[in-house]
């Protein structure tokens, strides 16, 4: 039997058994992503004086200060108390994303995602 130009046998099968593989896992990609994007995640710190809701497109939907929280003296700890929040609703965010794209993609394809 003939090696065809890529190296293996035949290889016609193959190769559309890998566009297949390709399109249905493009398909699980979308999917994924059209998931993620309808999601929300939500932090709170400091005790929940501050809290901070994000999308899954990592845009900042909200942010809730309680009047407890503000200090005209300490605008600073306020700053810092944002910051947090915003940071952890994030992170959160990129968590689930990683972990859906995870299991939508066989492998994660080495960390892309």
């Amino acid at each position: 039997m003939a090696k065809n130009k890529f190296g293996g046998f035949g290889g016609g099968a193959n190769m559309q058994q890998l566009m297949r593989q390709a399109q249905k896992m493009q398909e699980q990609i979308a999917k994924a992503q059209e998931s993620l994007e309808e999601k929300t995640y939500e932090s709170s710190v400091g005790g929940g004086v501050v809290s901070c809701k994000v999308s899954g497109k990592d845009e900042v939907l909200e942010i809730n200060i309680k009047p407890e929280a503000i200090d005209p003296d300490d605008a600073e700890m306020l700053q810092d108390l944002i910051i947090s929040a915003v940071n952890e609703a994030l992170r959160l965010s990129k968590q689930d994303r990683e972990k859906t794209m995870g299991a939508a993609v066989p492998g994660g394809l080495g960390g892309l995602l």
